[in-house]
């Protein structure tokens, strides 16, 4: 019987001693978005391996990331007229039609 997978850095890799660590878990096309995403805000410093997911998550992978980001970098924003408002639920329930 095969030993269990062992997650994480292989002992054989550069000991790291700092960055920030992501699991992500979605669809090929979600994990390479949040990817493109996370790298413009700091650098890939290790990049594992995707592992498909199997039974209920079936067709979804699991991925690790290691980053060097600068904590003083300001990611830019969307201005506010692009972004969703946020609203008063009080409000909502209070103006909400039975169905």
């Amino acid at each position: 019987m095969p030993a269990p997978r062992r997650e994480g850095a292989s002992p054989r890799d550069p000991h790291l001693t700092g960055g920030l660590e992501v699991w992500l878990t979605g669809t090929p096309a979600e994990l390479d978005a949040a990817t493109v995403v996370l790298t413009s805000a700091g650098r890939v410093v290790q990049h594992g391996t995707r592992w498909p997911l199997t039974g209920a998550d079936a067709g979804r992978h699991r991925l690790y990331l290691r980053l060097a980001v600068a904590a003083d970098k300001q990611v830019p924003r969307a201005p506010d007229t692009e972004r969703g408002a946020l609203i008063d639920l009080d409000t909502a329930r209070a103006n909400r039609r039975p169905a």
